[in-house]
């Protein structure tokens, strides 16, 4: 099964995916735990050069192809070949991600990103996608908290662009109804990680 994680920044969804890869190991599932862009060496190269706060210069269309070239080495070094084998991939963001970032963010459209990624893919879609649901108020707020937190050259866009990427992750949720499920993430992390695990159950159960 193969389960993705989407959120805009602050969301918290990469702090629950590693406490729901803790809790299905504990429980003696066989998971790969992997992040977009990323995820294999050569994936997460282009991550560097995507996320250089130094690489101010880098088309929109440059980035989305970048984006979908990661995914692409992602899917046949690591996904594929785990799912192949009966694995459970969970995976911090996939292609909604650069739907609503490039094709929304960047203003270069959800269609043409939706395309070059499903040539990248060859049409893959995630099982079960989890959405959390957060405000780009609360989310970057929590990301500016965050004294860890190295920003990006995304994070450090401005609001207009981070209000419309959360306003077509909104619109992608409402058109999959099917695929993903929505979670308020401006709960508590334990609240959140009690509704993000009891979905993933069912999910997993219904295999069974």
């Amino acid at each position: 099964m193969f389960i993705t994680f989407e959120g805009p920044d602050g969301s918290g969804k990469s702090t629950i995916i590693k406490k729901i890869h803790e809790k299905l190991v504990s429980e003696g599932y066989n998971i790969v735990l992997t992040r977009e862009p990323g995820g294999t060496p050569i994936a997460e190269k282009i991550r560097n050069i995507i996320l250089d706060n130094e690489n101010q210069e880098l088309d929109a269309r440059s980035e989305a192809l970048l984006y979908a070239a990661s995914r692409r080495q992602h899917l046949v070094e690591k996904i594929w070949p785990a799912l192949k084998e009966g694995k459970i991939v969970l995976c911090d963001r996939f292609i909604d991600s650069s739907i609503a970032y490039q094709g929304g963010g960047r203003n270069i459209g959800v269609e043409n990103v939706l395309n070059v990624n499903l040539f990248a893919t060859e049409n893959t879609y995630p099982d079960l996608t989890i959405f959390f649901d957060v405000s780009p108020e609360i989310g970057l707020a929590r990301v500016s908290r965050d004294k860890k937190r190295v920003a990006d050259r995304l994070d450090n866009e401005n609001e207009n662009f981070h209000d419309k990427v959360y306003e077509t992750f909104k619109e992608i949720v409402k058109n999959n109804p099917n695929r993903i499920v929505s979670i308020d993430a401006s709960k508590s992390i334990d609240e959140v990680f009690d509704a993000t695990y009891k979905i993933i159950k069912e999910k997993l159960n219904g295999l069974h």
